[in-house]
Parts: C-alpha cells; structure tokens; sequence
C-alpha cells in the first residue's frame, strides 16, 4: 500500500519478521521429529544426503498450497483481466504441489528404507537476535 504511513510499515514488517521466526523455529522443532524417527534405521552403504530436511520440504508445500489458492482465486475471477495467464500458472503449480509432493513422500519411504540420511541444519538467523543484530545490539548501548 503506497499510502501506508511509516511506523506502520514497520510495525508489520517487524510483525512479518516474527512470525517468520516462529515457523523457523516450528520447521526445525518437525526437523527434530523427523530426525529421532529415523535416526534409529540402519543406513545402506550407498545411502545419500537429502539437500532439504523433511519439515523444510513440508513448509515449501504449505508455501506453494498458499500461492494456489490465491492464484486459483484470480484465475477463476469473472472481472480479472489476467484471469487466461493466471489458470496457465495455477496448472504450473498444481504441477509443482504434484511433484513436490511426491518428492516428499519418496524422501520419507527413503530415509524410512535407510536409502537417505538425515542431518539437522538451523537457519541461524540473526536479524531477530539482539546479540548478533548490529541493528538492534548498537541501539541499546
């Protein structure tokens, strides 16, 4: 919103930065989960690393079902001009969300198989840490 007043915006992206704190934190706590159900299974000698842990596939699932449901808005809008383009890119994401979601699934029948192994990563993120934010530590000395 181009009208919005300044202390406002910055009330909600702060709000925004909290809140995406928060699901980090929920990610890694379903990361854990996954972890201790599996961490038990022999591994196959040839058993690989996944480049994404479970949960982290999981949220970019949440994330892509959000996009749809907007997109699937717009394309079936009687008065949106872009309705045409908006139904080619929800089939592109039904698509994605397809995929995807087999992707995870075969992740968890691999890791549950011992045909993957699973490390836990944290994010590390530091712009809601007042000990690693210069931002934040330089505003209270």
């Amino acid at each position: 919103d181009p009208a919005i007043e300044p202390e406002e915006a910055l009330r909600i992206k702060r709000r925004i930065d909290a809140l995406n704190q928060e699901r980090t934190n929920v990610v890694e706590h379903l990361d854990m989960m996954f972890y201790r159900k599996f961490s038990g299974i022999p591994r196959l000698p040839e058993a690989s690393l996944n480049t994404e842990t479970p949960a982290w596939a999981v949220d970019r699932l949440s994330v892509l079902s959000l996009k749809i449901y907007h997109m699937q808005m717009e394309a079936e809008r009687k008065d949106a001009p872009q309705a045409p383009s908006c139904k080619k890119k929800l089939e592109i994401l039904l698509s994605q969300r397809k995929d995807l979601s087999g992707a995870i699934d075969q992740l968890l029948a691999d890791l549950k198989a011992g045909k993957k192994t699973m490390k836990l990563y944290k994010q590390m993120k530091m712009y809601n840490d007042p000990l690693l934010n210069p931002v934040l530590y330089e505003k209270g000395s």
